[in-house]
């Protein structure tokens, strides 16, 4: 006789609320057919050697079962460590930050918002082409170490000169974290998913791609159209307005989330 008790109830949904995170994170990443993929090769492992007890077919994917883990280690190995970081970010203990440092890092974070928004609305208008990271969670030391290091306030002139079609680094990205432009002229990784809007350019191809490999929030202003997009989530959002903008930067930095 089969016994069902509550450790079994928790155990499946451990494994439930793990398998729709995973799902929820390749979809954001544009993997979620390999995330199919390797579900569907699991379930073929478990049909043939646990429920039908098919002993050639069987001990054939053991075999790949066996260095499974390390297949899937490379595979996705940017998922995996945004995997990490989100539960270590979750783990903190947010309470206390909230009671010491809450009023500050809002009215900071108020400032590093509103001259970003007024920096974008000014590059918009003269079509300067522009792509702007805020740190959220995640550490980005390594996409800042790819630029110069400035380390400066953040600051609408500083921005816009930056940006300047003329000068060597408005090429690349901005990474502004802790309330610091940290770097600039960083390289960032680029999104090869299919659903891009032609429309759009190499400059909104890496933020989208910087936004699935963490989850930082990535300012993009078209140098072609003027037009101001956000990259959060693997998720874009177009043509915003001044206000637009400003709330949706406000919403996805608030230290509330």
């Amino acid at each position: 006789m089969i016994s069902f008790g509550i450790k079994d109830i928790i155990d499946i949904l451990i494994i439930a609320v793990m398998l729709f995170y995973i799902y929820k994170m390749m979809k954001n990443s544009g993997t979620l057919s390999l995330f199919y993929g390797v579900l569907i090769f699991f379930v073929l492992w478990v049909l043939a050697s646990e429920i039908f007890d098919m002993r050639l077919t069987g001990s054939i994917l053991d075999k790949f079962m066996g260095i499974g883990l390390i297949v899937l280690v490379v595979l996705f190995q940017d998922q995996i460590r945004r995997f990490l970081t989100d539960i270590g970010s979750h783990g903190r203990m947010r309470f206390l930050r909230r009671i010491f440092k809450h009023s500050e890092n809002e009215n900071t974070r108020r400032k590093d918002i509103s001259a970003v928004v007024y920096a974008c609305m000014t590059m918009s208008k003269t079509k300067t082409g522009a792509l702007i990271v805020f740190q959220n969670k995640m550490p980005l030391k390594e996409y800042e170490a790819t630029g110069d290091i400035i380390d400066a306030d953040v600051n609408v002139r500083l921005i816009e000169n930056i940006f300047f079609k003329n000068s060597p680094l408005h090429d690349g990205a901005m990474i502004i974290a802790d309330n610091k432009i940290k770097s600039v002229g960083c390289i960032l990784p680029v999104s090869h998913a299919m659903d891009i809007p032609k429309t759009l350019g190499l400059r909104h191809r890496a933020a989208l791609g910087m936004s699935q490999a963490t989850d930082a929030i990535c300012v993009v202003v078209s140098e072609e159209t003027g037009n101001i997009s956000v990259a959060a989530g693997g998720k874009f959002n177009i043509k915003l307005s001044a206000p637009e903008l400003d709330h949706l930067l406000s919403e996805y930095l608030s230290t509330d989330n």
